[in-house]
């Protein structure tokens, strides 16, 4: 574990962890801008190029709604808990059928045993490098939307528990695990069918979660932690990739690719990442931090491995 005192002074720590209500705000509200001002577009100028755009910036930000849950797991979103909780659900979580609840417990797991045996993340960065063809395989099937097809229905089944339960009690469960999922995705389809375009759930919000957020959740994963460097190291089992505005637009929302940072100084928030990178190189441990210089790099490493 790094200790973040015998690094930086009492002020630098205090600086980093400070947290904004104001620009955890307008993160959540940046994400929804986006991502109906992508359908409007789609709308306003309907054509292949639009639609395809406007996938892929929907899939990415529904991606960054999933990061705003991450931070306020760490409870780094807003000052008040039940605030933190509250919208990283309702706002953030739901829309996109994740859970804060049940990921809290899982992802502290995963900071705990980062890279070792018993961390839950393991499977997703282990197998690397892998051959291009598997690689292809891997992003047919998200981008096709069968890797959300299978984590949907294996969603559904653990909500409603074995069949050994009565109906009754199976419903409750089911209503406890995934109705806010169910209610803001009903709400999100009557606000577009009160504008007249209730296709656009299905064709713009649906679609991307199924498609493109699956492909960057893959990308995503691969970069923090496959082939790292020092599995024991906290600036070492975890990666930062560059990103230029393009990648943060399609690829890496809401910072999330200060990842050596997040496990390092796992108290800064989201926004403050950067201005940790820079503090963290200029205490003189960047030849200890994992960075690449752009997600291609990465890709090409994980998939070198020579078919047999």
């Amino acid at each position: 574990m790094l200790r973040a005192a015998d690094h930086l002074s009492h002020a630098e720590i205090a600086s980093l962890k400070a947290k904004s209500d104001l620009r955890a705000g307008l993160c959540i509200a940046h994400a929804w801008a986006l991502i109906l001002g992508a359908m409007a577009v789609f709308v306003a100028w309907p054509n292949p190029l639009t639609f395809v755009l406007a996938v892929a910036i929907i899939g990415t930000r529904q991606l960054g709604l999933v990061i705003l849950m991450h931070d306020a797991a760490h409870g780094l979103l807003f000052r008040k808990a039940w605030l933190n909780d509250w919208a990283a659900n309702w706002l953030c979580a739901f829309p996109a059928f994740a859970d804060l609840r049940p990921y809290r417990p899982y992802h502290f797991t995963h900071h705990k045993h980062t890279q070792q045996a018993e961390d839950p993340d393991l499977p997703l960065s282990a197998p690397f490098p892998i051959t291009r063809s598997s690689f292809h395989r891997k992003l047919w099937r998200d981008i096709s939307g069968q890797t959300a097809f299978d984590q949907r229905a294996r969603q559904l089944v653990a909500a409603f528990g074995p069949a050994g339960m009565g109906w009754r009690q199976r419903l409750a469960q089911a209503s406890a695990r995934m109705g806010g999922m169910f209610a803001t995705n009903a709400l999100l389809f009557a606000g577009l069918a009160a504008t007249g375009h209730w296709w656009l759930y299905p064709a713009l919000w649906l679609l991307p979660l199924a498609t493109w957020y699956q492909l960057v959740t893959r990308v995503r994963n691969i970069a923090e932690h496959a082939m790292v460097p020092d599995n024991n190291d906290p600036l070492g089992s975890a990666r930062t990739t560059l990103a230029n505005p393009l990648a943060r637009l399609f690829i890496a929302p809401y910072w999330v690719n200060y990842h050596v940072e997040h496990h390092a100084l796992i108290f800064v928030p989201c926004y403050n990442l950067p201005a940790a990178h820079a503090l963290l190189k200029a205490k003189g441990l960047g030849h200890r931090m994992e960075v690449k210089h752009s997600y291609c790099e990465i890709l090409g490493l994980a998939t070198s491995r020579m078919a047999a």
